[in-house]
């Protein structure tokens, strides 16, 4: 569960390392964002001599939850830590590459570019 002020590690290549959460995109009185959601977040720590800079506020996709993920077959995923991928206005990952374990779920989601880029699906 992702809250205004949550911060989450960055699982692609963009330049970005640390995100902050500020908004939640698409709904006015949710309080937590999930897998999948997308929300609007400023970059706390960044790679030096990259695209992105620290104090940029970028839109990112969330991919990985502390909060466990339960699927309609019974199964509960949970992982190590939040992270997030930096995305455009399309919905395309700005990164080319992407880190770590991506759930299956984003795929109904439409962000089958991160799907195809990412090493390891759950």
């Amino acid at each position: 569960m992702i809250q205004p002020q949550t911060y989450l590690n960055v699982a692609d290549n963009s330049g970005a390392r640390k995100l902050m959460c500020i908004r939640i995109i698409g709904a006015s009185t949710r309080r937590y964002a999930h897998i999948g959601d997308v929300i609007v977040a400023v970059i706390k720590k960044a790679v030096p001599n990259m695209s992105l800079e620290k104090s940029e506020v970028v839109r990112a996709v969330i991919v990985r939850t502390c909060k466990e993920l339960k699927r309609d077959n019974g199964m509960i995923i949970r992982y190590d830590d939040n992270a997030a991928v930096v995305i455009d206005h399309k919905g395309n990952p700005k990164g080319t590459r992407i880190f770590g374990a991506i759930p299956r779920e984003l795929r109904q989601f439409n962000f089958t570019k991160i799907i195809s880029l990412a090493p390891e699906i759950l």
